[in-house]
């Protein structure tokens, strides 16, 4: 049978499968924290709201619970932490060797085994600090970045033109929007139906079935010869060395890739960080969201993948990168700013509306990086960029929860003003980008020739 050169189907199952289980993870931890903590069910209605009683000991009781969820929120990012860093970094520069499946299929296995181990947690009513070493084990096979940089290196293996890549990347980005918004609405209607077991069973199945795909169907894309054994020290040594002179080469190539993996992983601080405490807050006084409400305010914030797909295709046409990643990074500052007040139901939807645009920095931002390096060494630069973002994503979480467990009773608000603040930081580092370092598809490709120019004479020999 003749294999596929198409990852986004593995994108989208994977997408739906992880979506439909990452919204039920914080409401499942939500209602056994708070069953633990009160001593008394979880006061499940079919309103909108759940916020039967106001007394101050109800009050006291949220609060604690509020906590108790982002701490363990804290752990579990923090065990999972190192090594699926370690593992994107190794995994994903190794491609450049051995292929982009191995990046693909690892994370898959992973997060199997995650999902699994939730649903056994939850069908035997196991201990829930169990989940914590569920996220330690599955981060051994890497994560969501692991995944992601292999999609993103076997994209850049397959496109030629710079118009076209970065269109084909932001394809991806919204396969993940577009059938993680399916999977969000779905869960608040499946979990009030029939519980947190079979949802979380039907991810475990699309998930073998996302297993399946990528080891029998879909097509590498790089040429491996077989034939050559190299040792696993002189891997490494090759694996360290193309990634330090990708950033470290001292030309001017190397500063530009690393000023823009800072504004890349900024931004991705900011953005991910504020975004984590989403469900928490919807949870929370004075919205107080029922399960329905939250499956559907996950999808409408991941309708942001469609429109900033659609606001990159209109935008590419007219407009220099740098400019659509402004435009992106605006939109992300005035969504948490307005998420801040929001105090009522409308006005938590409507604040969706100000973040359309929000996820074109990230693959504008792949794309020009993509476009100043050659094709041999894609696979260390998305290394590089997954470990960051994945670095990023978990250092936000593990902050904003202790920030939101330190300010939930004063200014539950607080963390989305912080993430607004430090959106500033790209915007700053990006207008430096374009008033020193102007990067358009003209220059970007006399920089590639000059750089592989210096390569051929200076690289040291391998």
């Amino acid at each position: 049978m003749k294999g596929l050169y198409l990852v986004e189907p593995v994108v989208a199952i994977y997408s739906f499968a992880s979506f439909m289980v990452y919204p039920l993870v914080q409401q499942y931890v939500y209602r056994r924290l708070w069953l633990e903590i009160t001593n008394s069910p979880y006061p499940v209605s079919d309103n909108s709201s759940r916020c039967a009683s106001n007394s101050s000991n109800h009050t006291s009781q949220q609060d604690e619970v509020q906590k108790a969820a982002s701490l363990f929120s804290l752990y579990s990012n923090l065990c999972s932490m190192i090594p699926s860093l370690l593992v994107t970094l190794l995994l994903v520069a190794y491609s450049d060797q051995r292929g982009r499946k191995i990046t693909i299929i690892m994370p898959l296995i992973g997060s199997l085994i995650y999902t699994l181990s939730l649903l056994a947690v939850s069908f035997f009513e196991l201990n829930l600090y169990l989940l914590i070493a569920a996220s330690f084990v599955s981060a051994l096979f890497g994560g969501i970045g692991t995944m992601l940089g292999g999609c993103f290196s076997y994209v850049a293996d397959l496109c030629e033109d710079g118009k076209q890549k970065t269109l084909r990347m932001a394809t991806v980005d919204m396969v993940i929007g577009l059938l993680a918004g399916v999977a969000s609405i779905s869960t608040g209607y499946f979990l009030r139906a029939s519980g947190f077991n079979w949802p979380f069973f039907t991810s475990a199945i699309f998930q073998v079935v996302n297993l399946l795909y990528a080891i029998f169907i879909l097509e590498e894309t790089k040429v491996i010869d077989r034939s050559e054994t190299v040792a696993c020290c002189r891997t490494l040594q090759k694996l360290v060395s193309g990634i330090y002179y990708l950033f470290f080469g001292g030309n001017r190539r190397s500063w530009i890739l690393v000023l823009m993996i800072v504004i890349f992983t900024s931004i991705s601080f900011a953005n991910t960080g504020g975004l984590s405490m989403m469900t928490l807050y919807e949870l929370n006084e004075p919205l107080c969201w029922s399960e329905v409400l939250v499956g559907y305010g996950s999808a409408a914030s991941l309708t942001v993948f469609i429109t900033s797909f659609v606001g990159v295709y209109v935008f590419s046409r007219c407009l220099p990168d740098i400019t659509i990643a402004f435009i992106g990074m605006l939109s992300v500052f005035i969504g948490m700013v307005m998420i801040a007040f929001a105090k009522t139901t409308v006005m938590m939807f409507l604040v969706r509306i100000p973040t359309m645009f929000a996820i074109m920095p990230f693959p504008v931002l792949r794309s020009m990086m993509s476009k100043v390096i050659s094709k041999s060494e894609q696979g260390s630069l998305f290394a590089c960029v997954a470990f960051t973002e994945n670095m990023s994503s978990y250092v936000a979480s593990a902050v904003f929860s202790s920030i939101y467990a330190a300010t939930v009773a004063w200014c539950p608000g607080f963390v989305f003003l912080l993430g607004a603040g430090l959106c500033l930081i790209p915007v700053s580092l990006l207008g430096i980008l374009r008033c020193f370092h102007p990067v358009d598809s003209n220059e970007t490709e006399a920089l590639l020739s000059d750089d592989e120019t210096e390569n051929s004479d200076d690289a040291p020999v391998a």
